[in-house]
């Protein structure tokens, strides 16, 4: 059961870059989680991705001593859902389908995917902990600076921030 966590239904285990796979197949599930219940049904879910993917990596990585294997996703899962929170408040804030806030998705992903890859600041602060709270912490720290990116070009695009 760790494993299929860890790698969010064996997505962890297709190649090439696992973590890019990760990150896409957190979208669909979290449209679902949106459509389901809304914003605060994909803040429940984040939470409960955290929590139940601490348990799953641990166990992961210490019956494979390796402290930070590739294949492991469920970090990712959770990282991106954060990034994509502004969109799931947004959307029901104005009233209008999720969907329909399709460049927030493409933006929301490719943000979360450069900061988590890249590993500015308190991402890589965050990663270089070498444990199972630096491998899901540092994907939730990634989705923050995504997510507030993300508002920020939300602001620009509808004229409220003026350049």
């Amino acid at each position: 059961m760790s494993q299929i966590i860890a790698t969010f239904f064996y997505t962890g285990l297709l190649k090439p870059g696992p973590g890019t796979w990760g990150s896409l197949a957190a979208l669909p599930a979290f449209f679902a989680l949106h459509v389901l219940g809304g914003p605060w049904l994909c803040v429940f879910g984040i939470v409960m991705v955290y929590v139940v993917g601490y348990w799953a990596t641990a166990r992961e990585t210490a019956r494979t001593g390796d402290e930070d294997p590739g294949w492991i996703v469920i970090d990712e899962v959770a990282g991106q859902w954060v990034a994509l929170l502004p969109l799931t408040f947004g959307a029901a804030s104005v009233g209008v389908g999720i969907g329909a806030l399709w460049p927030g998705w493409i933006a929301g992903f490719a943000l979360f995917r450069l900061f988590d890859i890249w590993k500015p600041g308190p991402v890589g602060v965050v990663d270089r902990r070498g444990d199972v709270t630096g491998v899901m912490l540092d994907d939730i720290v990634a989705g923050a600076m995504a997510a507030v990116c993300l508002m920020l070009l939300a602001a620009i695009a509808h004229g409220v921030i003026l350049l």
